[in-house]
């Protein structure tokens, strides 16, 4: 014996379709091109998946900080890596003067 339909659950604004109602359903891509155009509707029906590319991604990296500046940057809260970021993108944009590069695994010469 088939259910009875919930009586709340019925719509008759939004009824369940019959067999015609499916036979006479176009594709979404047809009728909005009808209405928008062929450009609009290229972008509105584009597939996506997660999450839009942010436009510069940040590498996950490791580094060695002096405990000094570490315990400076925690006590700020929640984000301090974020601000550790900008104070070197911030050294970067002033453009100062470069550090010598070593070679890996090189050691330092002893001064005098």
């Amino acid at each position: 014996m088939p259910r009875k339909p919930n009586p709340e659950l019925i719509d008759d604004e939004n009824p369940e379709w019959t067999d015609a109602d499916f036979a006479r359903a176009r594709p979404a891509a047809e009728v909005l091109r009808e209405q928008f155009g062929a450009e609009a509707v290229a972008h509105l029906l584009k597939p996506r998946r997660g999450r839009p590319p942010k436009a510069a991604r940040k590498r996950a990296i490791n580094i060695r900080l002096s405990p000094e500046v570490l315990q400076f940057f925690r006590a700020t809260g929640p984000g301090w890596q974020t601000r550790v970021d900008e104070v070197l993108k911030s050294h970067v944009v002033r453009g100062a003067k470069r550090a010598p590069t070593r070679r890996r695994g090189a050691r330092r010469s002893a001064r005098a």
